[in-house]
């Protein structure tokens, strides 16, 4: 296994590391929960940056390291499903028509750019559905403007008509979304890190930045460890396109959050409770995403399910 990127994946994550820096800060009069860039995501779409799984020289594991930088920015839009799900529903040949941007609706619950979504992919347990909107212009789902995940949320008012996957097409997307949900988890919990290093770095007491003491020190390397974590396995599931990976991933990922927003919180005292500071626009959408596709108890039983079937 060699995760190392290759020269072409180099480039890509250059030109992204780029295209990004014009997102790399909020607002200074942005006080909400969702900060969305329809530019930022056009931008993706015009520089092709949503076909590099396809590419075989970039592959999945440079989609996972794509997701992985954007997910640091302030700023938000539907990148790790169109990234890494997109293609893999392309191969599926379904009768639906797929196009982006997507949502995916678990269990009839709101859904991440559900309102401005032209693939809706349906979560029922191991059931996974496709359902695509009619005509060009149709919603397929009302906004919620009063969510607290950083995310725009919408829900849908009625089920539309919908393609259900077979086992091993469902099982195929299944991966796909658990390796995308990582793979941005992973970059969410390093800006909330990077975030609260700052925060430790100004911020003083007892006539010294609260940095320097042994004691935020230790627990902020401990997030990074779990930060690192999070990250590699992420690309070692998009690396290897299995199912047990991707379920190990998304567990990791989800169990690492629950400790990392629970620190950078209490370390960033008053300031991380207020909409001033940045650092809610990762930890809650930490916060969405640790529950998605079954959450901690369902993606441990899928890793269980793929270590005994290995047997």
């Amino acid at each position: 296994m060699d995760l190392t990127l290759n020269e072409d994946q180099l480039a890509v994550a250059g030109a992204i590391d780029k295209l990004a820096e014009q997102f790399a800060s909020s607002p200074v009069d942005f006080h909400g929960f969702a900060l969305v860039s329809e530019t930022l995501q056009q931008e993706l779409e015009e520089g092709g940056y949503f076909d590099i799984a396809a590419v075989p020289e970039m592959g999945p594991l440079s989609a996972a390291d794509a997701i992985y930088r954007l997910a640091q920015l302030p700023y938000t839009a539907e990148v790790a499903l169109s990234m890494l799900v997109g293609p893999v529903l392309d191969e599926l040949a379904l009768p639906v028509e797929i196009q982006r941007p997507f949502t995916v609706i678990e269990n009839q619950r709101p859904g991440r750019f559900a309102a401005t979504a032209k693939t809706l992919i349906f979560v029922d347990g191991e059931k996974v559905g496709v359902a695509s909107s009619d005509q060009p212009d149709q919603k397929l789902a009302e906004p919620l403007p009063d969510s607290l995940y950083a995310y725009p949320m919408a829900r849908i008012p009625e089920t539309p008509n919908i393609h259900w996957l077979n086992d091993s097409d469902a099982g195929r997307v299944q991966a796909a979304l658990r390796v995308a949900t990582a793979a941005e988890m992973a970059g969410l919990i390093q800006a909330a890190i990077t975030t609260t290093v700052e925060h430790v770095r100004v911020r003083k007491q007892f006539g010294r930045p609260i940095g320097t003491f042994q004691a935020l020190r230790h627990r902020l390397s401990e997030c990074a460890v779990l930060a690192g974590g999070v990250r590699w396995l992420a690309f070692k599931a998009a690396w290897s396109s299995d199912a047990g990976d991707a379920a190990l991933a998304l567990l990791h990922a989800q169990e690492s959050a629950t400790r990392v927003i629970y620190d950078v919180h209490q370390m960033s005292g008053a300031m991380g409770m207020t909409l001033e500071m940045d650092l809610h626009l990762w930890t809650y959408r930490l916060k969405a995403l640790m529950s998605e596709l079954g959450g901690r108890a369902g993606n441990a039983q899928a890793v269980g399910e793929a270590c005994f079937s290995s047997l």
